[in-house]
């Protein structure tokens, strides 16, 4: 299919370009370049265009240029003739095809996303050829070449390139290890490649990277070796590949064997990693992009260029394991320089914040954690950079306020990496952290760790583990009385299976890291979001915060903490809360007693909130905890009352502590009856929070009850989207959460609220986009969602176009959902276009079966329909007509397309009886496109054709029975021009376009129906 007009479309042969691009500068000066050529050549023998073009660049440096670039130009644009010009440019050449390397990596690194499929894959076949004559400097233009493959992207353009420059390395492996770099940084690209590769039908790709990457760190390790610490690094993600596990073993255990010259892990743990490797496995255009963020983009500012990165390269599932290429990237590439380190530019600290807040696996939350400390483990001050472990710490530091979870799970992960990383090594890891830490001090990237470390904000045992691994950072160590450690059993290859992390273990997506789930289980227990107490049988000890209250409020939260009895504690509650609104509290106090409050209701917070039975007395008694008066206070305050902002602070401190306390408020506010339409007063307190913002605070509160308690968010759902149409309609943020986790009885009662008119998921203006966003979730997630979809009365016209992102391999579930529902409808003109659209495939049934279903059902109706379709696309299309019809910009149809479909269908028909080919419209159709297509698709529909043939020759002699009709009118003769009384039909055709009136002139087959005779004639109106 043509590319739409409001796309990308070839203006030239090279670069694609939209109508809003100038020309490109470079394509220009090619073409120029290929005109030079083909005029010294045109007319001439192979040896005479030599003979001429030797003589040409004899000339002149200008002329040596022309001739070489024009070759050049020529190779990516004909392939037929790209043998005979790269042999013509070896011999004409003259400076050992500097200006043709020069071009390649031009394009390469500015132009390769714009290239045109055929250059594309033109490109890649010079470099190969410039491989094979061993070109002096191809290995720089196929290490370019490498830098094309994106991480985390198994698209089929990005998987093809990365074969073929995999096959490029081992057609030429002897020429390959004469280059040292190459060979580093090639292990380097497949080494990261192989975890994307994991998938069932990519396994034979795999398994050729594996075997590559083994082979060239056997056979040249020491060249591999200069790789540095990220070598090991990329070696644990793929440890479980049994290849790679026995190259990991001798990497441990026997060293000497690799190499004579390698001392042993160590040895390449304590190497920094080069830039040039860290860069290579980020694309030009996401290196520019990043570039461009952190050093033109205004801190406050980058939300939008986040959203468009985020878009671009971080949407899909497979892309989680980019983010770790990303990290590492900003920490040892991007070393900004003092003048914009104090200016207001997008910091580095807040790009890694925000991918890490991006990552919804497990294992890539790991990996990220992992990349961004990597430097920390073995830092040497004498040969690392300050500026390679600076974003961690700054991460920790400005999230304490306004995400305290994200500074727990890293200062977690940071204690905890010390005895796991590799226990034989845990001293050296360990004086490396602490050189890390000493360092930062001293370069005054913080004054002081004790705010960090020692912070209230902290879970107490996580700040216990802090004191314990680095009292000379904290104000006030004490010596740990929490539970100890497992620091025993790690599997020399693993740390990435460690949960330091909010994820669920359950959704790894590596494949390598699945047998480490069930042998590791018992690590979940450290997981955060928040961090959870590894044993809650101790009394809670408030004693660091209760000291900080005045005496009056003091005495009420310790008699709270005596108590434990339900009622008396709602009593005590309701008094802090009148003296709360009595007293001047100032921040700190008000930190403080929301910091004792979270640690004192800790167990309101753990097990299921919703009650098995769900009555009004049930919901009723299961909002009658302590923590719920602060929510019964709020909702029967009065919003310009001046207490109103004062319980809302205290709400947004115990958010912070307690991150579960915003879906708790959701579910007040739904099951009390005090709360009865009170539902908007979560966006006040989502307002007053440090997020700030209604959406997140939402989206992250449903996430974490999600987690906790799945009946509760069915039950939470409809209330949600009632009262947050604008935060819960317009992405399938919210939707992908609740089909993710539901089962077929929570999915069969969210269709009844549905049917029942108290749920509405989708809306008209933005289904379209959810469900083209559920193609890439896991097939029950898209079956529930289409069965949600199916319940609402929206007419299916309103998705229609999805149909042109479906593919039968990846998109089954959208297909047989959508196969379904078409089946019961009555076909449309935009229906039959969108179903034809669909490109011809052996494989793919979807068309052919819906279309032999209508032409059982719906027979005169699909063949109007697809006589319009045929007749519109039987010539060029035509400005007026996309004007015309907002469809025409969706579907690009083409006249062979739909042949291809309507023979299917024949086929399809051709044991069955039906008379759907006999109908008027089709045969009439059929002729008029006969009439004017060229031999090639006469020849290969020429059954179709037959059928208009048959139908012509009936015509020429109709029987007296069918002539009864047209007795008010002569019928039109086959040869010469209509007659002058013709009926309005005829005038319709005259006065109608070119294309109409060529029509009039060819031979047309006498007009039995007026209304068939018109939709050919008047079609170009």
């Amino acid at each position: 299919m043509e590319p739409s007009s409001a796309k990308a479309k070839a203006s030239g042969r090279l670069l694609l370009s939209t109508p809003l691009d100038c020309k490109d500068e470079l394509e220009e000066r090619l073409e120029r370049c290929v005109g030079i050529v083909q005029s010294l050549t045109n007319g001439l023998s192979e040896r005479e265009a030599n003979d001429a073009l030797t003589a040409n660049v004899c000339k002149g440096q200008q002329q040596h240029e022309e001739v070489c670039l024009g070759l050049f130009a020529l190779i990516l644009t004909e392939p037929a003739q790209a043998q005979r010009c790269y042999r013509d440019l070896t011999l004409v050449n003259r400076d050992g095809m500097n200006i043709v390397l020069v071009k390649v990596n031009q394009i390469l690194m500015e132009k390769f996303l714009k290239l045109q499929d055929a250059p594309r894959t033109q490109m890649v076949w010079l470099v190969r050829e410039l491989v094979k004559t061993s070109v002096i400097g191809a290995d720089g233009v196929l290490m370019t070449l490498l830098k094309q493959i994106a991480g985390g992207d198994i698209s089929s353009k990005n998987l093809w390139l990365a074969e073929n420059a995999l096959d490029i390395l081992l057609d030429q492996k002897e020429w390959v290890l004469k280059s040292g770099m190459l060979v580093a940084m090639s292990v380097y690209t497949y080494l990261r490649l192989i975890v994307d590769h994991g998938a069932q039908n990519l396994l034979t790709l795999r398994q050729k990277e594996v075997e590559y990457c083994a082979g060239m760190l056997r056979d040249k390790f020491m060249d591999c070796v200069v790789i540095g610490r990220d070598l090991v690094r990329l070696l644990q993600n793929v440890a479980r590949i049994p290849e790679m596990d026995l190259l990991w073993k001798d990497l441990l255990h026997s060293p000497q064997s690799l190499s004579p010259q390698f001392t042993g892990i160590l040895h390449l743990l304590t190497a920094r990693t080069s830039r040039k490797f860290l860069a290579c496995r980020l694309t030009p255009d996401m290196e520019t992009k990043l570039l461009f963020m952190t050093s033109r983009v205004r801190f406050g500012q980058q939300k939008r260029y986040q959203d468009w990165f985020q878009r671009q390269y971080l949407s899909t599932a497979e892309s989680q394991s980019l983010r770790c290429d990303l990290i590492r990237y900003i920490c040892g590439v991007v070393h900004p320089s003092n003048e914009v380190l104090s200016s207001d530019i997008l910091p580095r600290w807040a790009i890694i914040g925000w991918l890490l807040t991006t990552c919804t696996s497990n294992v890539a939350a790991s990996n990220a954690k992992l990349a961004l400390f990597y430097d920390w483990l073995f830092f040497n001050p004498e040969k690392d950079s300050i500026m390679n472990i600076e974003p961690a710490i700054l991460v920790m530091h400005h999230s304490m306020k306004p995400h305290p979870a994200i500074t727990a799970t890293l200062l977690d992960f940071m204690c905890r990496i010390i005895p796991h990383f590799f226990p034989p090594l845990e001293s050296q890891v360990r004086q490396g952290v602490f050189s890390s830490l000493t360092f930062i001090m001293e370069k005054r990237v913080l004054a002081h760790l004790a705010p960090l470390f020692d912070n209230p904000k902290l879970d107490r045992e996580l700040r216990s583990m802090l004191r314990d691994r680095f009292p000379e950072f904290c104000s006030a160590p004490s010596p740990p009385t929490e539970v100890k450690l497992d620091d025993s059993s790690l599997l020399d290859s693993s740390l990435l299976d460690k949960d330091e992390s909010g994820y669920d273990h359950t959704e790894a997506a590596f494949s390598d890291d699945e047998d480490e789930i069930s042998s590791k289980g018992k690590k979940r227990e450290f997981r955060f979001h928040p961090i959870r107490e590894a044993i809650v049988e101790e009394p809670a000890d408030i004693t660091p915060w209760l000291d900080q209250l005045e005496d009056s409020i003091k005495d009420k939260v310790q008699q709270l903490q005596k108590t434990s009895d339900t009622e008396t504690q709602c009593e005590v509650m309701q008094e802090i809360v009148d003296q709360v609104l009595e007293d001047d509290f100032d921040q700190e106090q008000m930190s403080s007693l929301s910091s004792c409050l979270s640690e004192l209701f800790k167990e309101h917070f753990r097990g299921d909130v919703l009650p098995d039975e769900i009555t009004e007395e049930s919901l009723e008694d299961s909002v009658g905890k302590p923590v719920c008066l602060i929510f019964r206070n709020l909702v029967l305050m009065q919003e310009d009352n001046s207490g109103f902002s004062v319980l809302l602070d205290l709400l947004a401190e115990l958010y912070q502590k307690q991150p579960k306390i915003g879906y708790h408020l959701l579910y007040y506010l739904k099951a009390s009856k005090a709360a009865n339409g009170k539902m908007l007063l979560y966006e006040s307190f989502a307002q007053a929070t440090a997020l700030g913002d209604l959406h997140t605070c939402l989206m992250m509160d449903m996430k974490a009850c999600q987690e906790d308690d799945v009946r509760l968010l069915c039950f939470l759902t409809p209330s949600i989207y009632t009262e947050f149409p604008d935060e819960t309609l317009r992405s399938g943020e919210l939707l992908n959460m609740i089909v993710a986790v539901i089962d077929s009885t929570q999915l069969q009662e969210l269709m009844c609220h549905v049917m029942m008119g108290n749920l509405v998921m989708f809306r008209k203006d933005s289904v379209l986009n959810i469900l083209i966003q559920s193609l890439d979730w896991e097939t029950f997630e898209q079956y529930s969602t289409w069965q949600l979809f199916l319940a609402h009365s929206i007419p299916l016209e309103t998705i229609i176009p999805i149909l042109q992102h479906l593919k039968y391999k990846e998109h089954p579930e959208a297909l047989s959902c959508l196969l379904l529902q078409l089946r019961r409808e009555k076909p449309s003109e935009d229906m039959v276009k969108m179903v034809l659209s669909r490109p011809c495939h052996p494989d793919d049934h979807f068309t052919t079966s819906l279309l032999r279903h209508w032409a059982t059902r719906h027979d005169e109706t699909l063949a109007e329909n697809i006589k319009a379709q045929l007749i519109k696309n039987n010539s060029q299309p035509r400005k007026r007509q996309s004007l015309r019809s907002s469809s025409s910009k969706l579907a690009q149809l083409t006249l062979e397309q739909i042949l291809e479909h309507l023979d299917n269908l024949r086929l399809s028909l051709q044991n069955v009886k039906n008379n759907f080919f006999s109908q008027t419209p089709i045969l009439q159709a059929l002729q008029h496109v006969q009439a004017s297509c060229d031999e090639a698709h006469k020849m290969r529909f020429s059954d179709l054709f037959s059928l208009a043939e048959e139908f012509e020759d009936a015509q020429n002699k109709p029987p007296k029975s069918r002539r009864k009709a047209a007795a008010a009118s002569s019928p039109r003769q086959r040869k010469g021009p209509a007659p002058p009384t013709a009926t309005a039909t005829t005038e319709e055709e005259s006065a109608s376009s070119s294309a109409s009136e060529e029509e009039d002139s060819k031979p047309k087959a006498p007009k039995r129906k007026r209304k068939g005779s018109s939709a050919v004639g008047s079609d170009s109106d």
